[in-house]
């Protein structure tokens, strides 16, 4: 496939900030860790892969806005354009020396999602997407699961981090997500996760608590895959918004119901 100029600048970005993850990830007992919250770390080296894509970003597209987990919001002279970073999804799998973790990167305009990338540097797995030009793994066309009964389908999910009181919730949407497909699966990376919906090794994904940078580049994954992207109860997703739901057509519905049962019962 050809890049555009765009998905040009956002691959180089990535896998400038890659290479020092995998680097660090072979030292990880050298790294200095703090702990933002329960359960949420971040290292030196998210803050150092954070710097690179900033610092490419900033040089090739210099009047974007930048939403970033660590450095915060950077409000840019086009205010149109807002860079999601996640320099490190994955950091506590990262941390522990498990080879599961990814860098991602979406572009926003004018509030909808219109370009991601997420790369498993470990994998060298990269996924990419524009919208309306589909979505790629390592240059293969990706399109979501063709699975219609969720009795079949192996789906996705994150337990809430930040805010423990949601963990009962979650945890009767996890009673009723397991008894109604063939199993559920915990790894540690929104924005992997949602880029295995796109490539159909997930057949679904839902999470609450999320933030924009943990799946601002899976959502379009997703979409240009050919998936739905709403949030957990059915409605529209916002780039604000704190849970989403993942699946294609005929999965998604019966995820949501099954959501709906859970926080009913």
């Amino acid at each position: 496939m050809i890049r555009s100029p765009l998905m040009t600048v956002m691959v180089d970005a990535v896998m400038r900030a890659a290479k020092g993850l995998r680097r660090d990830f072979g030292e990880v007992e050298n790294l200095q860790v703090s702990s933002k919250g329960p359960g949420d770390f971040v290292s030196t080296a998210d803050h150092k892969a954070e710097a690179i894509l900033h610092d490419s970003l900033l040089k090739s597209r210099p009047d974007f806005g930048f939403v970033m987990e660590e450095g915060g919001v950077v409000e840019g002279k086009d205010t149109s354009h807002r860079w999601h970073i996640d320099p490190l999804d994955g950091t506590l799998n990262f941390l522990h020396g498990m080879p599961h973790f990814s860098v991602s990167l979406g572009l926003e305009r004018d509030g909808q999602i219109v370009a991601g990338v997420v790369y498993d540097p470990i994998k060298d797995e990269l996924f990419i997407a524009e919208k309306g030009k589909g979505a790629f793994l390592n240059n293969r066309r990706l399109r979501v699961s063709g699975r219609t009964d969720l009795m079949e389908c192996m789906i996705g999910t994150g337990i809430p981090a930040s805010n423990k009181r949601d963990v009962p919730v979650y945890m009767k949407e996890l009673t009723h997500v397991t008894a109604r497909t063939a199993g559920v699966r915990r790894l540690g990376s929104a924005a992997l996760d949602l880029a295995y919906v796109a490539a159909g090794r997930l057949d679904g994904f839902w999470e609450t608590g999320l933030s924009s940078w943990d799946v601002a580049a899976g959502v379009v994954l997703v979409r240009e895959a050919g998936g739905f992207i709403t949030d957990t109860t059915g409605g529209e997703y916002s780039i604000a918004g704190k849970s989403l739901l993942a699946a294609n057509a005929s999965v998604h519905s019966q995820l949501v119901k099954t959501i709906k049962d859970a926080r009913a019962a």
